[in-house]
């Protein structure tokens, strides 16, 4: 009798071990795949080319305003300043320059870029006031890359996963000793 009860216990166990498993799997690949949704930026863009060979900063493209807040993303007519006209060319960098003359610059049409690190309505993040800071310490190193990456969204709440958390901003403050109060980024 001590037996079978030895025997159900140990089944018990092992329907257990496998369910656990099962739902680790379930929670750690399975609902991510399901609750980001990947896309590309409308452009592919190269960073490392405009970096390299046109000898461009950050700020040429990604400027704030004078409170030091986010103004944006490059427009349209930024990029024409330089792509204008359609190359001919024949290498995918040529061919992606005609598309983007063609589709937006004499479309007269804004690239709706995707956004990796948008903060939420309730925070204030001023770019002026880390000042001193080189952006790859907080962005993903665009800089230094030929393709875009990809952009995932959250399915529930429209940010991106690459979106900086709040205790990323907290462990900085802190190893700073810079004020961690919630007036300091919450409006």
């Amino acid at each position: 009798m001590q037996q079978n009860a030895s025997k159900e216990s140990g089944g018990f166990i092992l329907f257990f071990l496998i369910g656990l498993v099962g739902a680790l799997a379930v929670g750690w690949l399975l609902f991510p795949a399901l609750l980001y949704s990947e896309k590309q930026q409308p452009i592919a863009f190269n960073h490392k080319a405009h970096v390299e060979n046109a000898g461009m900063a950050c700020e040429d493209c990604h400027s704030y305003r004078e409170n030091g807040s986010f103004a944006g993303l490059p427009t349209t007519e930024q990029c024409a300043e330089c792509h204008m006209d359609v190359t001919g060319g024949e290498t995918p960098g040529e061919k992606e320059i005609d598309r983007f003359v063609t589709e937006y610059v004499q479309a007269g049409k804004q690239v709706d870029w995707l956004v990796y690190q948008y903060q939420p309505d309730n925070v204030y993040f001023s770019h002026i006031a880390h000042d001193g800071f080189a952006c790859a310490e907080c962005h993903p190193d665009v800089g230094n890359s030929e393709v875009s990456p990809s952009h995932y969204r959250n399915r529930i709440t429209g940010y991106s996963k690459n979106t900086m958390k709040m205790w990323q901003c907290e462990r900085c403050h802190a190893q700073l000793e810079t004020s961690n109060g919630c007036q300091v980024c919450h409006k």
